[in-house]
C-alpha cells in the first residue's frame, strides 16, 4: 500500500512542475532548488520528489546531474540543426524578420486582449529596464531588455506554443544566428527608434488595445527588417572596398 501511495505524490509533483514548464513559469535552463530544498518547500519525502523527477528527466523536460537538476533546453537540440543551416544562408536574416512579423503582430494583439494585471506589471518593470539600458547606452544591455520586452509580450499573449518556440528562438540569436542584435543597436539613430517602438507596444498592451499593439509590433519588425537590410548592404561595400584595397596581392609586379 506505501508504494501505491508514493506513486501517486510522484504523479502529482510530475504534474505540478510539468505544469510550471508549460506555462512558462519554469523556463528552459533555470536550475531547481536542492533535493533537499525542493521536497520542503513542497512538503513531500524525498524519494517521491526523486522520482517524480526522473519520471521528467525520461519525458525531456528536466535533466539532472551532478550541478543538480535543471529545466531541459528541449526545442534547442531540434532548433539548432536548422539554425546552423540558415547560419550562412543569405535569406536567413529576411525569412527570420518575416515570420517575426507575423508572430509579433498577432502575439501583440492577443496580449493587449488577455494579459492579466500580472501579466502588465511585468511588462511595465521590462520598460523600465530598457530606459535604464537605453540611459546607460550599453548596446548589450539594451539588447537583452529588447529580448526581456518581447518574451513577456509572448507571455502575455497566453499561447504556450508561441511562448516555447520564440523563447527558443530568442535563445539561438544570443549566437547571431540570424543577425547581430548589438549591432543594430549600435547603429547611428537606431537606438531612440527602437526604445520609442517597444515602449509603444509595451503602452499598447497595458492599454488593453489590440489594434493599436497589432500595428505597433508590425512596425517595430518592419523597422528592424529594413535596418537590418542596410547593415548588410554597408557591410557588403565595406568588403568590396576592402577587397580593392588590397588587389595588388593578387597581381605581379610591375
Amino acid at each position: 500500500m506505501q508504494a501505491i501511495r508514493t506513486q501517486r505524490v510522484a504523479d502529482a509533483i510530475a504534474t505540478r512542475i510539468e505544469k510550471l514548464i508549460l506555462e512558462g513559469a519554469l523556463r528552459p535552463g533555470e536550475k531547481l532548488a536542492s533535493e533537499r530544498e525542493l521536497a520542503q518547500r513542497l512538503d513531500v519525502s524525498r524519494p517521491s520528489l526523486r522520482e517524480a523527477i526522473d519520471k521528467l528527466v525520461d519525458r525531456g523536460l528536466l535533466t539532472a546531474g551532478r550541478g543538480g537538476t535543471s529545466v531541459a533546453q528541449f526545442l534547442l537540440p531540434i532548433m539548432t540543426p536548422l539554425a546552423n543551416l540558415y547560419r550562412d544562408h543569405k535569406n536567413a536574416a529576411g525569412d527570420y524578420l518575416e515570420f517575426r512579423q507575423w508572430v509579433e503582430a498577432q502575439a501583440a494583439q492577443a496580449a493587449a486582449e488577455r494579459a492579466t494585471e500580472v501579466d502588465k506589471a511585468a511588462i511595465r518593470a521590462c520598460l523600465a529596464d530598457m530606459r535604464k539600458a537605453h540611459k546607460s547606452k550599453d548596446s548589450a544591455q539594451e539588447a537583452q531588455a529588447d529580448v526581456n520586452l518581447h518574451i513577456r509580450i509572448y507571455e502575455a499573449s497566453h499561447n504556450f506554443i508561441v511562448l516555447h518556440v520564440m523563447r527558443a528562438l530568442s535563445e539561438l540569436l544570443r549566437d547571431n544566428v540570424f543577425f547581430n542584435r548589438e549591432h543594430l543597436y549600435g547603429r547611428a539613430g537606431v537606438r531612440e527608434k527602437l526604445l520609442a517602438q517597444h515602449v509603444e507596444i509595451g503602452e499598447a498592451v497595458i492599454a488593453g488595445d489590440p489594434e493599436r499593439a497589432e500595428k505597433a509590433a508590425a512596425t517595430h519588425i518592419q523597422f528592424v527588417f529594413g535596418t537590418v537590410e542596410d547593415i548588410q548592404r554597408d557591410d557588403q561595400r565595406l568588403e568590396c572596398s576592402i577587397s580593392r584595397v588590397g588587389r595588388n596581392d593578387f597581381l605581379a609586379e610591375r
